[in-house]
C-alpha cells in the first residue's frame, strides 16, 4: 500500500475504476438522501475482498439471466466508500488531509468488507498519530470497537487507557455498559491504576446492572466471558477470586463480597463486603473484611470483624437467592 507513489499500473486501474464503459457491477451505497451509485467490475472486488466475493457469488447463483448486477451497502457513506474503491483498485490511501472521524469510519468499512491488509494499517495509523482525537472521543471508540472482533489494537489501546487513567476514562463512559469482553481485559491487569475496592465497586454496579433480578440458575455452572457462576458452597473450596450476592430472605437486601483468596469448608474471610437496599446501589456501603460459619443456608454477620457496618442489626439471616462468580484470566 502507497500514500504518495502512484505507479502506471495503479494507474491504469484508477482509469478503470472512473471509466463508464466496461463495468458490469453497480454499487449503491449510503442512505437517503446521500446515496450514490458506483460503476465497478466483479472481477476486481472478488479478488480484493473475501466479503465482496461471497456476496457477488451468492449474486451469481440467484443472477441465471446475465442482467447486470447490483448491491447495496446503506451503512458505508459515499465519501467513504470511493475511499476504499481506490485502495480496492490502485492499493492507494492518502490521510495526511482526513478527518480523524472520517479515518475511523474507513477503519470500520475496511473491517466489514475484510480488508484485512487495510484494517491493520489504519489501527496503527490512528494510535500513532491521532491518539489525542481518540481520547477525546473514548466513549464512541471503545464501544465501537469492540463490536469488531478483528479490531484488537484499537480496543488494546482502550485497556491500556483505562488501565493507565481509570479515573479520566470513566468520566467520560457508563461503565455498566462495558461490554463483558472489555471488563475481563481490564480487571485482569496487574497495572491496574486503581485501588482494588473500588475495581469491585464498579464490578458490582456493573453485575448488577447486567442481572438486575438476581435470579440465577442453580444449575448453571458455565463460563460467562470470564465470569463462572458457582454451586454454594462445594464447587467453591479452593477457589479463589470470587464475587457472592446474596439476596436476604423476607428483606430488599442484598449483600456480598469479593473474596481474593480461596474458599475453605471451615468459613472464610473476604477482601471487602458491600450491602444495598431496595437496589439502590449508589447507597451501596463497602466495608473491609468478612466471615462466615460453616451452615451455608444461614449466614452470620458481626460487626466487629469490618470496618463499617453494613447491617442495622448483627445476628443470622436466611439467604433467599444466591450467585456466585470467579474472576478467571484467560
Amino acid at each position: 500500500m502507497s500514500t504518495q507513489f502512484l505507479s502506471k499500473l495503479s494507474q491504469n486501474y484508477i482509469e478503470l475504476l472512473e471509466d463508464n464503459e466496461y463495468y458490469d457491477i453497480t454499487i449503491e451505497v449510503g442512505k437517503d438522501p446521500n446515496v450514490k451509485i458506483f460503476r465497478s467490475h466483479k472481477s476486481i472486488l472478488c479478488y480484493r475482498s473475501p466479503y465482496l466475493r461471497r456476496t457477488l457469488a451468492s449474486n451469481n447463483n440467484q443472477n441465471k439471466d446475465n442482467v447486470l448486477i447490483n448491491i447495496k451497502f446503506p451503512n458505508i457513506s459515499p465519501e467513504v466508500f470511493q475511499i476504499i474503491l481506490r485502495y480496492i483498485y490502485g492499493g492507494i490511501l492518502s490521510l495526511n488531509v482526513q478527518d480523524p472521524s472520517e479515518i475511523f469510519q474507513i477503519l470500520l468499512a475496511a473491517d466489514d468488507l475484510f480488508l484485512q491488509e487495510l484494517v491493520d494499517y489504519l489501527q496503527k495509523y490512528l494510535i500513532e498519530n491521532k491518539s489525542e482525537w481518540m481520547e477525546q472521543h473514548f466513549e464512541f471508540i471503545h464501544r465501537t470497537s469492540f463490536q469488531y472482533n478483528s479490531l484488537l489494537e484499537i480496543q488494546q489501546f482502550c485497556t491500556d487507557l483505562m488501565a493507565k487513567s481509570p479515573e479520566k476514562v470513566f468520566k467520560s463512559l457508563d461503565f455498566t455498559s462495558l461490554p463483558k469482553k472489555s471488563l475481563v481485559q481490564l480487571i485482569k491487569r496487574d497495572d491496574l491504576q486503581m485501588k482494588e475496592i473500588e475495581v469491585w465497586e464498579h464490578v458490582l454496579k456493573w453485575g448488577l446492572a447486567q442481572n438486575p433480578t438476581l435470579l440465577p440458575d442453580p444449575n448453571d455452572c458455565g463460563s460467562r466471558d470470564g465470569f463462572t457462576s458457582k454451586k454454594f458452597h462445594e464447587l467453591c473450596d479452593g477457589k479463589p477470586n470470587t464475587i457472592t450476592l446474596i439476596k436476604v430472605k423476607g428483606a430488599e437486601e442484598i449483600i456480598g463480597g469479593y473474596n481474593p483468596l480461596k474458599w475453605e469448608s471451615s468459613g472464610g474471610y473476604g477482601s471487602f463486603i458491600f450491602s444495598f437496599k431496595n437496589k439502590d446501589i449508589k447507597n451501596a456501603i463497602i466495608s473491609n473484611m468478612g466471615e462466615t460459619n460453616q451452615d451455608y443456608t444461614e449466614m452470620v454477620y458481626k460487626k466487629c470483624h469490618y470496618e463499617k457496618r453494613i447491617r442495622d442489626t448483627d445476628g443470622e439471616f436466611i439467604i433467599e437467592e444466591y450467585e456466585i462468580f470467579q474472576i478467571l484470566k484467560r
